[in-house]
């Protein structure tokens, strides 16, 4: 038996509408017109490693090849995608396919409000 079941019923209803409103708002009216198109290289097929482990693990391995290269001088790097070996450098390797700051990097680091700080020492590339 519960008590003031009439109250308590519709009360989750309505919680349970406003809780999950967001989410069928967005599958309702979301177009994903806001998500980041960054320019990608047409020449350059095969990144160092694979385009989702970049996608999520780039800002680690770059902090992995900062600390290779300045503490330890340990200069190439070796593929777990493909064995190919790519010189661990943000200028001669990863600039050579994306040149252009403001269409690659800055596409998806402004959509995420992330300020990152190669810039502080890597001279940016001008368009």
């Amino acid at each position: 038996m519960i008590y003031d079941k009439e109250k308590i019923v519709p009360g989750i209803v309505v919680f349970i509408v406003l809780f999950t409103f967001p989410v069928w708002y967005n599958l309702a009216f979301g177009s994903g017109e806001g998500a980041p198109k960054p320019e990608l290289p047409a020449q350059e097929k095969q990144c160092v490693e694979s385009k989702e482990y970049m996608r999520t693990q780039h800002m680690d391995l770059l902090n992995q090849w900062r600390d290779a290269v300045v503490r330890s001088d340990m200069r190439l790097y070796l593929s777990s995608e493909n064995g190919a070996k790519f010189e661990m450098s943000l200028t001669n390797t990863c600039l050579k396919c994306h040149p252009n700051k403001t269409r690659f990097c800055d596409q998806c680091h402004d959509y995420m409000a992330v300020k990152p700080y190669c810039w502080d020492c890597h001279i940016a590339p001008t368009e």
